[in-house]
């Protein structure tokens, strides 16, 4: 049995899905079952990671493994790995990030985050494997509202280049890092298949759609809030800076997804079109 946390989010909702295609016993925690929508070969209980462990011991009766989100558990993630290792856990699969690398600026925050929860699963007496991918290509639903709204999208860094992953590539990794020998220790960094600048995601989309979307460029300090809805405010700050330092710099791209899953990994105009629908109907 493998538990998911995080089991209606992007990465969460995928792994679950392909799990239960292939008929692997999987446990899916969500807030709100009556609402989650899981595919019917998983079984999906109601998680509280603010409840007493008590509470939290039932969901990991009879498992053996965890995959572990760490904006799902928040704050409570002692009490959520101390249930799981009580409740017979032997490994972690961990989404983390590709900010954590050598040189890195350690004192980012979403490297203090994702560093820390890495530190308490070694610590907790696991088996590990940590994935840390690089941009997402599901940060592209940013752009969601305005696209809906018309045929243009304004934002910084037009020129900002990454190599966005699809989540579905990262959910292929995280079950095969359960279902395969060889991958305990290992830290798999994950990315696109090629560089897609900012500009170049909106006109993929826009190709998706059918539309010929636009981007107009504004400079990082009339750069405001709803312009990025999914990262915390004071986060914005430090994701502009990245996103500076990304304008014309070739990103890093890996081959880990064919390596470790056999396939390729999936275009940004492959997610395009995977998500069509999330640009046209209201959320």
């Amino acid at each position: 049995m493998i538990v998911a946390t995080g089991a209606t989010g992007n990465v969460g909702r995928a792994l679950v899905t392909q799990l239960a295609a292939a008929q692997t016993p999987v446990r899916a925690l969500t807030r709100d079952p009556r609402r989650a929508q899981l595919p019917p070969g998983a079984e999906v209980a109601r998680f509280d990671p603010a409840a007493e462990p008590a509470a939290l011991a039932p969901l990991f009766e009879g498992a053996s493994a965890l995959f572990l989100h760490m904006a799902a558990v928040g704050e409570h993630a002692d009490a959520v790995l101390k249930a799981a290792r009580e409740g017979g856990v032997e490994h972690v699969v961990m989404l983390s990030s590709g900010i954590i690398e050598d040189g890195a600026d350690e004192t980012h925050p979403i490297y203090v985050a994702h560093a820390d929860l890495e530190e308490r699963v070694r610590g907790g007496g696991f088996d590990w494997t940590f994935l840390r991918p690089n941009a997402f290509a599901t940060n592209s639903l940013q752009w969601a509202d305005q696209i809906r709204a018309g045929d243009t999208v304004r934002g910084p860094f037009a020129g900002a280049l990454t190599a966005p992953i699809h989540e579905a590539d990262i959910a292929a990794v995280a079950a095969r890092a359960f279902l395969d020998d060889g991958h305990r220790g290992a830290v798999h960094r994950l990315t696109g298949p090629t560089a897609v600048s900012t500009e170049e995601q909106i006109h993929a989309i826009g190709q998706a759609l059918g539309r010929d979307v636009q981007f107009v460029e504004v400079p990082p300090e009339e750069v405001t809030e709803d312009m990025f809805p999914h990262v915390p405010a004071g986060m914005l700050p430090a994701i502009l800076e990245s996103f500076a330092e990304a304008v014309g710099v070739a990103p890093e791209i890996t081959t880990t997804v064919e390596s470790v899953t056999g396939t390729p990994a999936r275009t940004f105009t492959d997610w395009a079109r995977d998500h069509k629908n999330d640009f046209t109907q209201s959320t």
